[in-house]
C-alpha cells in the first residue's frame, strides 16, 4: 500500500512538473519477516506511532512503538556504528557535534536520495537551539557508518529504521519525536560525570527523559525562557464555563502560566527524588569523575570495535578493554575507522593536534561540515525534480504542519541532496582539506566566545499545584538478570527488549 500511494504521488507530479523524480527501492523495502513477527509478538500494529531515542556513551539507538494498550514499549535497540565528536550538545556549524536534545521528525524530513543511503533529518536547530544562537543544519540518522556530526548506522540498519517510521507515517502518525542524550541518564551517569559544565543542560534533559519513563507516552515538549518545557497544559480557569486558555510558548520569551498534570506531576517527583537520592549516595561512596574529553574523537558501539579490532575497544570512558562477538549488525565499509583511544590522564583523543584543543570547558571544535552538508554527484540520466520533497509532504502534511518543518532546507523538502550513483564500490570518505573549502574552521578562541556567551540554562520550573497520587512506577527493565548464556560484557544501562537478550536485540535485523 505505501508503494502503491508513493507511486501515485510522483505520477501525479509528473503531471505539473518537467521533471521526473525517482524513488529508490530501498525507500521502498517492506520490513522483514522477522521484524513482523516481532510487532505481533509485541502487540504492535504496524502502523502505530514510534518514537526514537539516541545514547552517546552507550553508543545506542533505541526505537520505541505504541502496542495495543496505547503505551510505548521498547522494540529494538540498535547499536550505532559511528558518531561524532564527544558528551555535550551541538552549538555551532562546523563543531562536529552530534545534538543532543528533543527534536521533531516529519514525513519531509525523510530523504530517500541520500548520498548515505537513507536517512532522516532530526532538524536541528529547533527552537530551543535557536534561542541560544546555536547553529548547523542538515544533521541526520543516516547509513554509512561515517559521521561529521550525525548518529551513522550501518545501511542495513537504516533500512529498517527508515521503514518503521515510514510505516507510522503512513499509519496517520504526523509527526514522531527523537530524544537525543549524552548517556542514560540513571544515578550512576549523573554520579560520574556531575563536574561537566554541561550538567545544567542535561538535568533539563532529564526532566523530559523522566516524563517519558513515568508515562511511557511522548512527552508534549514547548519551549520558553531558554528551555524546555514538558507536557504543559493551561491552568483551569476559576471561573464557571470559562472559555479554555491557548498557551503561547516562545523559546525567548517568559513563560506562560501553566501547569502539569498533578499525577503525572507527582510520579516525575518522586521519581527525580529517588534518582537524587542514589546520585547522592554514589558521590558519598566515591563513585569517580568521568574525565572531560576535548579533540573526543566521537563513539562506535564496541559490537562494531570488535569486529575491526578484536584487541582494542574502548569502553564509554575512553579506555581499553576486549570483547568478542560472533556476528555485526550490518556491514561496515572498509573506509570506517573506530574512535581514537584518549589519554585516561589529560582526556584528550590520541593524535590530536594541540592547536585543535578547545578549551576545557568545551571541546570537539574540528572546524568540518556535517554529514549531508556536502553535495553529492548527481546519477547520469537521472533528471531530479527541485521539490521532491512535496511527494512525502502531499501525502502526510497539511497546512498545519508548516512550524515543524525542517530545519536548513525549504519547507516540506524530502530529499535534502540529488541522489548519488549507485555504489559499485566502497565511498572513501572525505578528506578534512576537502571539506576544509566549503566550511572554514572556526578557530579555537571564537569558539571559546560563543560557549561563554551561552546562558545558563535556569533550573526546571516547580509545580503549580499540589502533590497528587503518582502514576503506577514502571517495571525498571534494567533490573532483569541477562538471560542464560548471554556475554554480560555486551550489555550496557539501557532497557532491555521484553526476551531480555543479545539475541533478541539484533536478531530481527539478520
Amino acid at each position: 500500500m505505501a508503494s502503491a500511494a508513493i507511486a501515485g504521488a510522483i505520477a501525479l507530479a509528473g503531471c505539473n512538473t518537467d521533471s521526473v523524480v525517482s524513488v529508490p527501492d530501498r525507500a521502498l523495502k517492506p520490513l522483514s519477516s522477522e521484524m513482523v513477527g516481532q510487532l505481533d509478538k509485541n502487540n504492535m500494529p504496524k502502523e502505530s506511532p514510534i518514537l526514537v531515542r539516541l545514547f552517546k556513551q552507550e553508543s545506542e539507538l533505541e526505537v520505541w512503538k505504541q502496542d495495543t494498550t496505547g503505551q510505548y514499549a521498547l522494540l529494538k535497540t540498535y547499536p550505532i556504528c559511528r558518531w561524532s565528536g564527544e558528551l555535550g550538545p551541538k552549538v555551532k556549524e562546523g563543531d562536529r557535534q552530534a545534538p543532543e536534545g528533543f527534536y521533531t521528525i516529519t514525513p519531509g524530513q525523510m530523504n530517500p536520495n541520500s548520498s548515505y543511503y537513507l536517512s532522516v533529518n532530526i532538524g536541528f536547530p529547533n527552537e530551543f537551539d535557536r534561542a541560544l544562537g546555536r547553529t548547523g543544519d542538515f544533521l541526520m540518522i543516516h547509513g554509512d557508518c561515517s559521521s561529521r556530526g550525525c548518529y551513522a548506522m550501518t545501511d542495513e540498519q537504516i533500512a529498517e529504521i527508515y521503514a518503521l517510521a515510514r510505516e507510522s507515517f503512513f499509519g496517520g502518525q504526523r509527526t514522531f519525536q527523537v530524544q537525543a542524550y549524552p548517556f542514560r541518564m540513571t544515578p550512576l551517569n549523573m554520579a560520574k560525570h556531575r563536574t561537566n559544565p554541561n550538567m545544567a543542560f542535561w538535568k533539563m534533559l532529564k526532566e523530559g527523559y523522566d516524563h517519558f519513563e513515568v508515562t511511557r507516552q511522548e512527552p508534549k515538549v514547548d519551549f520558553c525562557e531558554k528551555r524546555y518545557v514538558f507536557d504543559a497544559e493551561p491552568v483551569p480557569s476559576v471561573k464557571p464555563n470559562a472559555t479554555p486558555v491557548s498557551l503561547k510558548f516562545s523559546a525567548a520569551a517568559r513563560c506562560p502560566a501553566y501547569q502539569v498534570n498533578p499525577e503525572i506531576a507527582a510520579a516525575v517527583a518522586d521519581k527525580s527524588k529517588r534518582d537524587e537520592i542514589e546520585t547522592a549516595e554514589l558521590i558519598r561512596k566515591g563513585t569517580p569523575v568521568s574525565p572531560i574529553r576535548t579533540g573526543a574523537d566521537g563513539g562506535m558501539h564496541p559490537v562494531f570495535q570488535a569486529a575491526l579490532n578484536p584487541n582494542a575497544v574502548l569502553d564509554s570512558e575512553g579506555g581499553l578493554r576486549t570483547l568478542f562477538v560472533a556476528r555485526v549488525p550490518g556491514t561496515i565499509p572498509p573506509h570506517v575507522n573506530p574512535p581514537r583511544p584518549v589519554d585516561p590522564a589529560t582526556g584528550v583523543a590520541a593524535g590530536t593536534p594541540p592547536a585543535a584543543n578547545p578549551p576545557a570547558s568545551r571541546g570537539g571544535l574540528y572546524g568540518l561540515a556535517s554529514a549531508e552538508s556536502k553535495p553529492a554527484p548527481q546519477a547520469a540520466g537521472r533528471p531530479v525534480a527541485a521539490d521532491s520533497g512535496n511527494i512525502f509532504t502531499r501525502l502526510f502534511s497539511s497546512d498545519g504542519d508548516s512550524a515543524h518543518t525542517a530545519q536548513g532546507g525549504p519547507t516540506g523538502s524530502l530529499a535534502q541532496k540529488p541522489p548519488s550513483p549507485a555504489r559499485t564500490a566502497a565511498r572513501p570518505e572525505p578528506k578534512p582539506a576537502q571539506l576544509a573549502k566549503t566550511k572554514p574552521a572556526p578557530s579555537a578562541p571564537a569558539a571559546s566566545a560563543a560557549f561563554q556567551a551561552e546562558p545558563k540554562a535556569p533550573p526546571p520550573p516547580q509545580p503549580q499545584y499540589a502533590a497528587a497520587k503518582p502514576l503506577p512506577a514502571p517495571v525498571d527493565p534494567a533490573a532483569r538478570a541477562p538471560a542464560p548464556g548471554t556475554d554480560a560484557s555486551l550489555l550496557s544501562s539501557q532497557p532491555m527488549a521484553p526476551v531480555g537478550s543479545f539475541e533478541s536485540r539484533w536478531g530481527t535485523g539478520r
